[in-house]
């Protein structure tokens, strides 16, 4: 998980009160250090995880940042000859020589600010540039052009830096242009406007900027931040997806299905928007910057492992830009990729090529307890004796094997023959692996065990596959899952009614009488149909109105679209009250506050 830098001066107060209660510690003898050495506050007293966070969508709904208007708009530049250095980027003489040559694109920029800014004559606006003479370059023409401006850089004297900012707030500056000064630590919360004048391929960088304009202003009434991103004709190395990825989240092909879509997704009261050729343009740098087939992925491998180095899963995503998804495409995984380099793997099992396959349906795994309870178990080459597991241990492993070892296992295989199926392929054992170490990095949500099921290892808010549901709750002796066919699962000796149900029914083989208007009206509040069949006071619809009343729990599980493999558990939910009948509107009270960005996409996906 990522703590954002905006989000800091939200939590600085917490952070002070945090490190009042140090001092009395060390008076005692005892030694705690609040940043360790290489700068992350106190996170090893945390076993290395963030304990609580505030995600950018839950602090823009709750009001404690401001929301943002984000234009991306096409300058004309071309940019595909600058000279580029991986690892580095753009060539920054170069890249500033382009930017500075003539007067037209800093007449665009003036003249688009102009058009976009909520109040032009007022606005209080940061620059980010990519050199001084750019910085000085910007800050020129908006004077000459009577719009007060300044531009500072790392080496301007403190006194200077100080001034400009002070300028900036009580308004007598309209505009500082900065270069890698201003990308964290302003305490401007007047800053309504940010001009993104540099092309940024970092996420933090990116987010950082753009969390220059969001601090609340009560003093100016500021309503919103305008951010103005200025797109040219990029290089193939140049990768938008990463920018867009920190802030949307979502896989490299989400966030394509994003920009064609126009940033359905967003929290209330923000809006991002790319002209027509801002959007062409993006579009083929996620579709174009990185290998797309079969045998490019495979020479990049090869080209990796030159060098000797070991290039694990995670390091080849890293170094090529690939995610998840490209490697397992439904044809071929990881060990695939490396045998096909040329590398050697483990003795192939009985079925190996099916158990292959089948690790990409894992790529949904999000909750620590099952990665580590997976990481634990996989490395032993004695699989593991289930009469010595915990119910909630065996469920684990059960929801394990059913997912990897579906299409291998007869019918009436038994779970611990299955599991010794499964460990009898050491290199889809050691796949698992690389995969968990990977996922364990992905994790972007804090989940809570379900209460009053202590049997059940579900989290709150980590996504499950209907075999991993069904497994969980204990349906079933044997090793396969038997098929959930219908919205409602009767789970009769859990006592619970398992809903799982897909907010966006626009695609997919949804029949018209199937298209159930299902959404989220608020953080705790979650609009559902029945079937259209569903009579208020048939047995359906009496289970339904009495669960509480009769000792039965409701689990809420839902996903955005038909081909989404997995559901977001929302956890238990009580029955407020319904609208009509064939079908019945029901209003469900969850248990748990859905998270900001959750609640921004299950309220949008029917919008």
């Amino acid at each position: 998980m990522v703590i954002i830098d905006e989000f800091h001066h939200a939590a600085a107060a917490s952070y002070r009160r945090l490190l009042d209660h140090i001092k009395p510690l060390e008076l005692l003898g005892l030694t705690a250090t609040p940043e360790r050495s290489d700068g992350m506050p106190i996170l090893h007293w945390f076993d290395e995880r963030i304990a609580a966070e505030l995600r950018l969508w839950d602090a823009i709904d709750q009001h404690r940042l401001a929301p943002f208007m984000y234009f991306g708009i096409h300058d004309g530049l071309d940019l595909r000859d600058i000279p580029w250095r991986r690892g580095r980027g753009y060539d920054v003489e170069a890249l500033s020589n382009r930017y500075t040559s003539t007067d037209a694109w800093a007449r665009l920029v003036l003249q688009e600010t102009r058009k976009h800014a909520e109040d032009f004559d007022t606005m209080r606006c940061l620059g980010f540039c990519v050199s001084i003479e750019h910085a000085r370059f910007m800050s020129r023409h908006f004077n000459e052009h009577g719009v007060a401006a300044v531009a500072v850089w790392g080496d301007s004297p403190d006194a200077e830096r100080r001034a400009a900012l002070r300028d900036l707030a009580d308004g007598t500056v309209r505009a500082v242009f900065s270069v890698d000064l201003f990308n964290e630590g302003v305490d401007v919360p007047s800053v309504d406007t940010v001009l993104m004048l540099r092309p940024t391929e970092s996420p933090t960088l990116f987010l950082q900027q753009l969390g220059r304009g969001l601090r609340l202003s009560p003093a100016t009434g500021k309503a919103f931040c305008t951010v103005l991103d200025f797109v040219g004709l990029h290089r193939s190395e140049f990768r938008f997806d990463r920018r867009y990825r920190a802030l949307l989240g979502g896989t490299r092909r989400e966030v394509e299905r994003a920009v064609q879509q126009r940033f359905p997704f967003l929290p209330a009261g923000c809006h991002m928007e790319l002209d027509e050729k801002s959007s062409e343009i993006v579009l083929r740098s996620i579709r174009n910057a990185i290998p797309s087939r079969w045998p490019a992925k495979v020479d990049e491998l090869r080209a990796m492992r030159s060098s000797g180095a070991s290039v694990r899963l995670s390091s080849y995503l890293s170094g090529t830009g690939l995610d998840l998804p490209d490697i397992y495409d439904g044809t071929h995984s990881w060990s695939d990729l490396v045998q096909a380099a040329g590398d050697p793997v483990a003795p192939a099992g009985p079925h190996e090529s099916t158990l292959r396959r089948a690790i990409g349906r894992l790529l949904h795994v999000d909750d620590d307890e099952r990665i580590d309870t997976y990481r634990e178990l996989l490395p032993s080459d004695v699989p593991p004796g289930l009469d010595e597991l915990p119910e909630r241990r065996r469920r684990l492993v059960r929801m394990l094997v059913a997912s990897v070892g579906d299409r291998a296992l007869a019918k009436d295989t038994s779970l611990q023959d299955a599991v010794a199926l499964l460990w009898d392929h050491a290199q889809v054992r050691h796949e698992l692996l690389e995969l968990l170490d990977e996922l364990d990095e992905r994790v972007d949500h804090l989940h809570g065990a379900l209460d009053h099921h202590p049997d059940v290892p579900l989290q709150i808010h980590a996504r499950y596959t209907r075999i991993e549901i069904l497994s969980a709750f204990g349906i079933g002796d044997g090793a396969r899952v038997a098929a959930w066919q219908s919205g409602v699962y009767e789970a009769k000796d859990a006592r619970a009614e398992l809903f799982a149900f897909t907010l966006d029914k626009s695609s997919g083989a949804f029949s018209p009488t199937t298209r159930y208007r299902d959404y989220a009206i608020s953080q705790t509040r979650i609009h559902w149909e029945s079937q259209s069949v569903t009579r208020e006071d048939s047995p359906t619809g009496l289970r339904y109105r009495h669960h509480e009343r009769d000792g039965r729990s409701i689990m809420l599980f839902t996903r955005l679209r038909a081909d989404d493999r997995a559901f977001w558990f929302l956890g238990p939910a009580s029955y407020i009250g319904h609208v009509g009948e064939r079908p019945m509107a029901i209003t469900w009270e969850l248990r748990y506050p859905l998270p900001g960005d959750l609640f921004a996409n299950f309220a949008a996906a029917v919008a």
